[in-house]
């Protein structure tokens, strides 16, 4: 028998399996409606006559869808409305939705993976292919197009064509998921890829179309500029800071061993005339000792001398010698 406790627990639990079961629920259509939202109509041509054939080659009205994230979606069961009568916001569900063209899910490309295209033909018959859409367009007046989710209610995203178009020219945003429209003319239709990417396109082309009056190009250059100054005086201030410092350093240290040197010599003074030198050294100055010794000597030899009697012996008569010269006969 179940206690009351354990049908407390039961319903506890149950309880928590469906809030977890809603909120996965919520998270799934959220992410759902977001990814449809990255579907947009990104080139429309309403005058075919020498563009792209089907599979029939037949010339068709054509509308090109672009997945401009970079996430993989499923369009296959969204709609496709040419008339302006959907908009109506008393229609049910099933009148809107017999207005429209539905895109069927048995073609593997509408499984659109991030940043790719998908082209369906207008003005056709279903029967023809998957890619056929039975939604009818008058080239000679402007013409609506929408895009509606798999719901019959959500207006995904759409566009009015303008009824000047030329032959094989075509209404397209500038880039894929820009807001800007414009006329392409016929070597500058891109059905199926990326608007402005052709084959033949240049990079200084891409640029000018990208950026026709030069203001991306000016700011970008300016900000390299900018920032490489900016860089550089950061650097020279964080070396110059770090010289300073070491200039500092040194010539704190300088001061530090100066000031030491100056306070050993006035100990050093102080510690000579607290303790004088005294000098007991007997060894003769060499230059004065040495005169001393001979003059000693010499008076010692003279008196020892003088002591034994010892002299030169003399006669004391002088004797002078004539000499002749050629004077003498005068």
């Amino acid at each position: 028998m179940v206690t009351l406790i354990e049908k407390a627990y039961i319903y506890i639990q149950m309880k928590k399996i469906k809030l977890l079961a809603a909120v996965f629920v919520l998270c799934h259509l959220t992410v759902f409606g977001q990814g449809a939202k990255n579907i947009k109509i990104n080139e429309v041509m309403t005058n075919n006559t020498a563009s792209i054939v089907d599979e029939y080659d037949c010339h068709s009205p054509w509308v090109e869808l672009a997945n401009v994230s970079f996430t993989t979606f499923n369009v296959r069961g969204m709609y496709i409305a040419t008339d302006t009568a959907v908009l109506n916001p008393h229609l049910s569900v099933p009148e809107r939705v017999a207005m429209m063209s539905c895109i069927p899910n048995n073609e593997t490309r509408t499984n659109m993976g991030g940043r790719q295209h998908l082209v369906l033909f207008l003005n056709s018959n279903p029967a023809k292919g998957s890619r056929h859409l039975a939604s009818s367009i008058d080239a000679s007046r402007p013409v609506w197009i929408g895009l509606y989710d798999g719901n019959g209610v959500d207006l995904i995203d759409s566009v009015t064509v303008p009824a000047v178009l030329n032959e094989n020219t075509s209404y397209a945003r500038e880039k894929d998921g820009a807001a800007e429209w414009e006329i392409k003319a016929k070597d500058a239709v891109t059905p199926g890829i990326e608007n402005y990417i052709h084959v033949a396109e240049s990079k200084i082309a891409k640029i000018k179309h990208d950026d026709p009056h030069g203001f991306g190009i000016t700011v970008l250059s300016m900000g390299i500029v900018f920032s490489c100054l900016a860089l550089l005086w950061i650097f020279f201030t964080i070396f110059g800071r770090i010289m300073s410092r070491k200039q500092q350093e040194k010539h704190k240290s300088a001061k530090q061993a100066h000031k030491e040197r100056i306070i050993a010599a006035q100990e050093e003074d102080e510690d000579e005339r607290a303790f004088p030198k005294v000098t007991t050294s007997n060894a003769p100055d060499s230059a004065n000792d040495a005169e001393d010794d001979v003059y000693v000597a010499v008076i010692s030899m003279a008196i020892k001398e003088y002591l034994d009697d010892i002299h030169d012996h003399e006669s004391g008569i002088i004797t002078i010698s004539p000499k002749y010269t050629k004077w003498t006969r005068i």
